[in-house]
């Protein structure tokens, strides 16, 4: 039974049928000729989102993407350095001592998965600090995502690579210079290395890498370009958190601060996330709250599916597949 079948012969009531309602809304949407911005909060890629995101978009399912940086660089840590992860299943049962000793391995933890620092982190660092002065020294600048296409594709870390490259979600969207966004990507892993750098002196020029208000612009321009009555942009949103809220204030941007009415609102909308409906949460406002900040309109598709996005997001992404 293929998966698609197995889910809406099963997956029939509550959050399930949320799952399938969002599926088939996100299909319906690319097939009226919608494109769809996809947004990666948390720690989606260690939990290797990328074997079945990497895939949707190699097959078109997925137009531009917005993720933290730490979403940004753990796609290239897992890529380069798999075979040095430790997994800890009795992640919850640590202790401090326990986690101490993980410290003093340089095993950095996200919740049962342990990401190894010299192996991972700083065999990136050696490889992007190179892009970095290189950029610096000429004068140049560029957006953090841009520096990581830069790498990927340069073919200097092909000699490392522990999983199959097909897996790797960067390396995809690097393949097809796949436009993106990376708010807050100071608060990464790379970000804090960057700050150092600039802070030793490596590194001149601070906005040799560009900021968030540069990736708003970027964005603006690239939504004003792309979204149309006929084609209108949808927003599929992984997890909370700045990766969805910055991308999203675009169109009330656009419309309130540029005065462009003529931009059509998202036509589209998915969040799946555990952040239930609470009092001034954002992660946690229900769609239609959208409503009041110009950002949905009264008739955009919106679901809402209140799960793990590391189970549900990949069942999803094998219906728009057609798995």
């Amino acid at each position: 039974m293929k998966i698609t079948e197995f889910l809406k012969h099963n997956y029939r009531h509550f959050n399930a049928a949320a799952l399938i309602d969002a599926a088939e809304g996100y299909k319906t949407h690319l097939n009226e000729g919608g494109k769809m911005l996809v947004t990666l909060a948390g720690a989606m890629s260690t939990a290797e989102l990328g074997i079945s995101l990497a895939e949707m978009i190699r097959q078109g399912k997925v137009h531009a993407i917005s993720c933290t940086g730490a979403n940004l660089e753990e796609d290239v840590f897992n890529l380069v350095a798999h075979d040095y992860y430790e997994r800890i299943p009795h992640y919850r049962d640590l202790s401090p001592e326990q986690e101490q000793d993980l410290l003093d391995r340089h095993m950095n933890r996200v919740t049962d998965t342990c990401i190894p620092e010299m192996e991972a982190m700083r065999r990136i660092e050696n490889v992007i600090l190179k892009e970095w002065m290189k950029a610096d020294q000429a004068g140049e600048s560029y957006f953090p995502h841009e520096f990581f296409y830069k790498i990927l594709l340069s073919g200097d870390l092909e000699a490392s690579y522990q999983i199959d490259p097909k897996n790797s979600w960067l390396l995809e969207a690097a393949k097809r210079n796949l436009p993106m966004v990376v708010p807050g990507w100071e608060d990464s892993t790379l970000g804090n290395m960057y700050a150092g750098h600039v802070i030793s002196g490596d590194i001149k020029n601070v906005h040799t890498v560009k900021s968030g208000i540069q990736y708003m612009i970027s964005l603006a321009d690239w939504y004003t370009n792309n979204a149309t009555d006929e084609s209108t942009v949808g927003f599929f949103q992984i997890g909370g958190g700045i990766a969805g809220d910055f991308p999203i204030c675009v169109v009330p941007m656009l419309h309130q601060d540029l005065q462009r009415t003529n931009v059509p609102l998202w036509g589209y909308f998915c969040q799946v996330s555990d952040s239930t409906t609470s009092y001034g949460s954002y992660s946690g406002a229900v769609p239609n709250e959208k409503i009041t900040w110009g950002k949905l309109g009264i008739d955009t598709p919106k679901f809402i599916v209140e799960s793990d996005a590391t189970i549900v997001a990949p069942l999803i992404f094998a219906i728009v597949l057609d798995q």
